[in-house]
């Protein structure tokens, strides 16, 4: 079985699903969902992509944000409707979360741990970190010893 650490900064939709499990369509696939800390991710920056890509609201909203508002429980509830989602799809997986200092450690513990082939990351664009190389995929290459493959999350249109 090719096993698959799916890294997700948000819940996976149906269009997200399709982009990582057709990929591996001819041989039998597991997922290890993670969801990383938020303490290593830093709320100015992603403010700044939000500038970048002309989202003044969420800029602000970012900036105003108290991280305490974000639990375990919602944590636990992002990764169980993922999980969901990909298991509706028909493959196996299971969720883990990396919270602490330092998610990549983590990341690499799930590595070793389910003996991955593969490391995906499923993220929106965050323009400034991924110039600076100091996203998710361009750190992880760096750590986990296997294959990383950086994908972009599906996003809903945003009413107007």
């Amino acid at each position: 079985m090719y096993t698959i650490v799916l890294l997700i900064e948000k819940v996976m939709d149906e269009a997200d699903v399709r982009l990582v499990t057709g990929l591996h369509e001819d041989e039998p696939t597991s997922f290890v969902v993670v969801l990383p800390g938020k303490a290593d991710h830093h709320r100015l920056v992603r403010a700044l992509d939000d500038v970048a890509l002309g989202h003044l609201e969420e800029a602000a909203e970012e900036v105003e944000h108290d991280p305490g508002e974000e639990g375990d429980e919602t944590t636990r509830r992002t990764l169980d409707l993922s999980v969901a989602e990909l298991r509706a799809a028909g493959v196996k997986a299971v969720g883990e979360t990396a919270p602490g200092e330092n998610p990549l450690d983590i990341l690499t513990d799930v590595v070793d741990r389910h003996s991955a082939d593969e490391v995906i990351v499923l993220t929106d664009p965050h323009f400034i970190e991924e110039f600076f190389h100091r996203d998710w995929a361009s750190r992880a290459r760096h750590k986990v010893g296997v294959p990383v493959l950086k994908l972009f999350a599906h996003s809903t249109p945003e009413a107007k």
